[in-house]
């Protein structure tokens, strides 16, 4: 009898012990439980820790409520001002209502992912390629808004969205680094123009200082000597001063004016012939008319001007009286 109750007692505990192996489930405390009697929902989620449920009847399905990290592929689309961009993100998301996300949706990560692509497209459809680059933090406040409405009927709270990356083509790349090196010059050719002007303005109060000090400005010329010297060069340049050439011509003595004689007027007529005066002795007859040179025929005066008036005065005779022989220059 004993040993029979010992038997039923044994089976009993073994019974007992099977049952409640098939019977116990551990929830994690990063777990929610969620109860299905013979394909009915029953109310309320089991706490992390242990929790019983009937062996045949009762399914228990396990919902984390972890953040989880959803990577965006990279999708590619065209912009407001039709550029072709690659953009890809990330989508950080927890659960919330375990009952919903495993009631209202099949499966709730792939069902984020493709909401996450098509609301990714949509947003590189409405945005600038400048926005893409720079406004990231409005763009990625509407791409979580625009996941965050269909996914709180699934028992989904997106926590935040970012975008990862924005490819360019090549061309795009080369014309924007064409316009930063552009904007750069511009600002350089601007900070050079601020810095003449400012040196202008002191070189001009540094002339004027010089200008009522002349002795600075030998200062200033011996300090450049100076400077010049120290570093060791084979040549040495030294510039000299205009103001010193103004002083030595304002010293040198002015040189008195002389007038200069007035220059003679051209003869406008020809000057009559001179008599021929009979010297007190008459000259050697050496000399005669046949010994002079016979004046050669005159150029015809040119077409369009009037012939002189006044005939050409016949050269001096300075060999005594006129010869029996006719002279050829008077002939005529």
């Amino acid at each position: 009898m004993v040993d029979q109750l010992l038997t039923a007692g044994i089976a009993a505990a073994a019974g007992v012990a099977v049952y409640l192996g098939a019977a116990a489930r551990v929830v994690k405390q990063y777990e929610r439980g969620i109860v299905f009697r013979f394909g009915r929902l029953r109310r309320g989620v089991r706490p992390p820790g242990l929790t019983m449920i009937l062996p045949v009847a009762d399914r228990l399905h396990k919902v984390n409520l972890q953040i989880v990290t959803l990577p965006v592929p990279a999708q590619e689309g065209i912009t407001r001002d039709n550029v072709t961009v690659r953009v890809d993100a990330v989508v950080y998301f927890k659960v919330i209502d375990p009952a919903s996300a495993i009631i209202a949706v099949e499966d709730y990560r792939f069902a984020v992912s493709q909401m996450a692509q098509t609301s990714l497209r949509s947003i590189i459809g409405k945005s600038d390629l400048d926005d893409l680059l720079s406004n990231r933090e409005k763009l990625n406040q509407g791409l979580e808004l625009m996941i965050d409405s269909p996914a709180m009927g699934w028992g989904v709270q997106i926590d935040r969205v970012e975008i990862k990356d924005v490819s360019l083509p090549e061309t795009m790349k080369r014309s924007m680094a064409r316009q930063a090196e552009a904007d750069r010059e511009r600002r350089a050719r601007v900070i050079n123009a601020d810095a003449e002007l400012q040196a202008s303005h002191k070189l001009a109060e540094a002339a004027k200082v010089m200008s009522d000090q002349p002795a600075a400005l030998q200062l200033r010329l011996l300090q450049t000597v100076i400077a010049v010297a120290a570093e060791k060069n084979s040549t040495l340049v030294l510039p000299f001063p205009v103001e010193l050439l103004r002083f030595l011509e304002r010293a040198a003595p002015t040189p008195p004016a002389t007038t200069a004689p007035p220059e003679p007027l051209p003869a406008t007529n020809p000057p009559e012939p001179l008599p021929a005066a009979a010297g007190p002795e008459p000259l050697p007859a050496t000399a005669g008319p046949e010994s002079l040179p016979a004046p050669g025929p005159t150029a015809p005066p040119p077409a369009g001007t009037a012939a002189p008036t006044a005939e050409a005065p016949p050269p001096l005779d300075l060999a005594g009286p006129p010869l029996d022989e006719p002279r050829p220059d008077l002939a005529g």
